[in-house]
């Protein structure tokens, strides 16, 4: 099997990686792709968000499969285009990427499914957003309408700031504050059957103590050894499947990666938002524990077989990423900074490029490098993810020392029910 990765972050070196260890894939294309990928994928450069341009590569490459990773070629309708070329592709179609596309078309679908979540208003207005903001009260919990690359949400105490970020937005969702410790859970389905992966927990905030303005990720692990048992069971019940019913409804049923953001609350898991792909950094160490075939996996799902499909299988253990972010991430990332000491097994490349002249490795984005590692114990692989974040030079850099900390020294409280143990 032939497969098209679209995109070029750290999530799609991930991918990369996972199918490339598919013992069923022959060979992997990744358009743009970065430096990273290009150790286990041939390099080819497109238009992301292009529906002609990427349908018109895969046939060209010969694929059999093409697997979209980032949400902006979904809601422009590049999963459209190729199945138009009679070729597989885990994505699902822009309608029904609209869950991630507009949060007022997510809530709109989830109030029809009776999925448990916040309270929410879709404001338009300055004087809208202020009665909203008024009724739900601090925290303020303002998500921009449309894509904002993981940093469209705001969530502040102080009401001028709220109402700010919704002038700027244009289109908001005001929300109620949705208290507990979050949860990313990510279902492949094929729009009918759906199997869920391991939940993960990202850290969203730049900062130690989750301080500072949101970010794209700085930080992930899995699996959760505070989770409730039963959680998942409850999710796919309450929220997957309801959802994929009402999307099928619609006329519109979503085939690819559903992710749900989840808020632990002491009423039950709530949900935060769903998004249309693989989440990134969650994608790292979801798929680090992933010991089932992933092309297999992905083309069942884009084939309408998923419920043929075994089992997933996974390693025993845990994973953890940690972010390595450029100076001045998130609001002015410098970029074109000499990267050293990237060249490891377990370092993720997300924001990278090749210097033309000598091909030094350089800065190229936000989140420049994620350290990836596994371990027998939670502790032992966050201690392994930050030996490998540790020997990476960039000047300038930043990183989260935080990560997964809460949960190895048995500190993650769900309100009502008390701390988790270590």
């Amino acid at each position: 099997m032939r497969v098209l990765l679209v995109g070029g972050g750290g999530r799609e070196h991930a991918l990369a990686l996972g199918l490339a260890a598919d013992p069923a894939v022959s060979a992997v294309v990744a358009a743009p792709g970065n430096p990273g990928i290009a150790s286990v994928a041939e390099l080819r450069q497109v238009a992301a968000t292009d529906p002609a341009a990427v349908a018109a590569l895969a046939v060209e490459t010969g694929a059999d499969l093409v697997v979209i990773g980032p949400e902006a070629p979904l809601v422009a309708g590049v999963a459209d285009a190729v199945r138009a070329k009679g070729i597989a592709v885990f994505g699902p179609s822009a309608e029904a990427a609209r869950l991630e596309g507009s949060k007022a078309f997510a809530k709109d679908v989830m109030t029809a499914a009776n999925v448990p979540t916040a309270r929410a208003y879709v404001c338009a207005d300055e004087a809208g957003t202020a009665r909203a903001l008024d009724e739900f009260g601090a925290p303020y919990v303002v998500k921009d309408d449309g894509l904002a690359a993981g940093k469209g949400v705001v969530v502040t105490d102080d009401r001028s700031a709220a109402l700010a970020h919704a002038a700027e937005c244009g289109r908001v969702v005001v929300e109620e504050f949705l208290d507990g410790p979050e949860v990313s859970l990510f279902v492949v389905t094929d729009g009918e059957a759906a199997l869920p992966l391991l939940p993960a927990q990202d850290f969203k905030r730049i900062g130690d103590g989750d301080t500072g303005p949101n970010t794209g990720g700085m930080g992930a692990y899995a699996p959760l050894p505070w989770a409730p048992p039963g959680l998942v069971d409850e999710v796919m019940r309450d929220v997957v499947h309801p959802t994929l019913a009402e999307l099928r409804r619609r006329g519109a049923p979503f085939a690819g990666l559903l992710y749900v953001g989840l808020a632990m609350t002491a009423a039950g898991p709530r949900v935060i938002e769903f998004n249309a792909r693989f989440g990134d950094p969650e994608t790292q160490v979801v798929l680090a524990l992933l010991e089932t075939p992933l092309g297999g996996l992905l083309h069942a799902a884009a084939t309408g077989t998923l419920a043929e499909h075994p089992p997933l299988r996974w390693r025993d253990g845990a994973a953890v990423t940690v972010v390595l972010a450029a100076q001045g991430y998130p609001a002015a990332p410098r970029t074109g900074d000499v990267i050293t000491g990237a060249d490891r097994d377990g370092i993720i490349h997300a924001g990278t490029a090749l210097r033309a002249e000598d091909g030094a490795l350089l800065s190229a984005g936000g989140r420049v490098l994620c350290g990836t590692a596994t371990g027998a114990d939670l502790a032992t692989a966050r201690d392994a993810a930050y030996a490998l974040v540790d020997g990476v030079e960039l000047a300038g850099s930043q990183h989260r020392t935080d990560i997964a900390a809460a949960a190895v020294e048995g500190r993650i409280t769900i309100p009502g029910q008390g701390a988790s143990q270590p």
